[in-house]
C-alpha cells in the first residue's frame, strides 16, 4: 500500500543544512494501522506529510496505492490526494461552516453535487458518532467532537489511506480513547490504512498493528507491537514502552521498597498473549517453600493479544528461590531479577 524507497529531507535554515528525515525504508501493508512514535524534532510530522507531498521529499521516492508520488504533475497530484485522508492535532476546521459543512467541503472542492453530498454527509455523520450536530458549528463542539468533523471530513472522498499527525495530543485521556477506538473501529469497517504519528506509547499499544520508532530522522526499530513491548532493543524503544509498562509512581515504589533489608529478590515478569492469564503465583507458592509478594502489576492489551509486566518479591532459602526462578523461566516467561542478585 505504502513504499518508502531512501527517503531524505533536508530543510536549508539560515544557520545551514537541517536533516529532518534521513535516508528512510519503509512499507506499510494495506488495511494495517502503522504507528510512528519519537519525540519532538524526531522528524516524525515531516515523515508523515511527505505521504502526500505537503512536504517533497529531497531524495528518494513515495509510493502510496501504486502510484509514484514525488515527480506528479499538479493536477495529478490534487488527484492522488483525494485517496489520501488527512485529521490534525488542533482539527484544522473552517470555524465559519458548520459540522455538515467542514465535511462536505472536501466533496465541493471534487465538484460533486449537492444531493449526493448531503448523502454522503449523513452517512459520515453517523459513521463517526455525531448525530443531531450537524447544525453546529465548530466553536460549540468538544475537543472530541471537533476530531470527530475532522476524521469525516478526511473520509469524505472515501480514501484508501488516512494520515493522523498527533491526531489526540490536544485531547484529554478519556476523550482519546474514544478517537481511538473510532479510529480502530473505521479501519475495520472499511478496510483502511491508517498511519498515525504520537510521541505516546498508549496510542501505539492501544490501535497499532506495527509501529516504527524514530530518533534524529532515522528509524532505530520498527515491528509487530507486541514483539516491541516483549524486546525492545534501543534505548529510545524502551523508555516508550516504560511509559506504558513502568509508570513513574513504580519505579518510586520500588526504590522505598529497595531500603527493606527483608524483601528478598525481586523479579520482573513479562508475560505476553496468552501467559498474562496464567496462575503462575499460585502455581509457585503450590511447588516450592518459599513467599512470594506481588509489589506491582499490569496487564495491558494491545491489538495482537495481552502483555503483562508483573513486579514480585520471592523470599526464601537460596536454592527453593533459584528454583523458582528456573520453573518461572521455563514457562516461557522472562524474567529480569532488579533487586537481591
Amino acid at each position: 500500500m505504502i513504499t518508502l524507497s531512501k527517503i531524505g529531507k533536508v530543510f536549508q535554515t539560515k544557520d545551514g543544512k537541517v536533516t529532518a528525515v534521513d535516508d528512510i525504508d519503509l512499507t506499510i501493508d494495506k488495511g494495517e494501522i502503522f504507528g510512528v512514535i519519537g519525540y519532538s524534532g524526531a522528524g516524525k510530522s515531516t515523515l508523515i506529510r511527505m505521504l502526500n507531498m505537503l512536504e517533497a521529499p529531497t531524495s528518494g521516492n513515495v509510493e502510496v496505492a501504486g502510484k509514484k508520488m514525488n515527480g506528479m504533475s499538479s493536477q495529478k497530484l490534487r488527484e492522488a490526494r483525494q485517496e489520501i485522508g488527512m485529521i490534525f492535532q488542533h482539527f484544522n476546521l473552517l470555524w465559519s461552516r458548520t459540522v455538515s459543512e467542514n465535511i462536505a467541503f472536501p466533496l465541493e472542492i471534487k465538484g460533486v453535487n449537492k444531493a449526493d453530498q448531503k448523502k454522503r454527509v449523513e452517512e459520515l455523520v453517523r459513521l463517526v458518532g455525531l448525530e443531531g450536530r450537524g447544525g453546529s458549528y465548530p466553536a460549540q463542539l468538544s475537543g472530541g467532537q471537533k476530531q470527530r468533523v475532522g476524521i469525516a471530513r478526511a473520509l469524505a472522498n472515501n480514501p484508501q489511506v488516512l494520515l493522523c499527525d498527533e491526531a489526540t495530543s490536544a485531547l484529554d485521556p478519556k476523550t482519546t480513547d474514544s478517537i481511538l477506538d473510532l479510529l480502530v473501529d473505521i479501519n475495520k469497517k472499511l478496510g483502511l490504512t491508517i498511519v498515525l504519528i504520537t510521541h505516546e506509547m498508549h496510542v501505539i499499544r492501544k490501535i497499532c498493528h506495527r509501529v516504527a520508532v524514530m530518533e534524529n530522522g532515522k528509524i532505530v526499530e520498527q515491528g509487530d507491537v507486541l514483539d516491541i513491548f516483549r524486546r525492545p532493543q534501543q534505548n529510545m524503544t524502551k523508555e516508550f514502552v516504560k511509559q506504558v509498562t513502568e509508570p513513574e509512581e513504580t519505579e518510586e515504589a520500588l526504590k522505598h521498597l529497595f531500603d527493606n533489608q527483608d524483601i528478598g529478590r525481586v523479579l520482573q515478569l513479562t508475560f505476553v498473549g496468552g501467559d498474562a492469564q496464567r496462575p503462575l503465583i499460585t502455581d509457585i507458592v503450590r511447588n516450592f517453600d518459599v513467599n512470594v509478594s506481588i509489589l506491582q502489576g499490569k496487564i495491558s492489551q494491545t491489538q495482537h493479544g495481552s502483555y503483562g509486566s508483573l513486579f514480585v518479591s520471592i523470599t526464601g532459602e537460596d536454592t527453593p528461590v533459584n528454583d523458582a526462578v528456573s520453573f518461572i523461566r521455563a514457562q516461557q516467561v522472562e524474567v529480569e531479577v532488579i533487586h537481591g542478585g
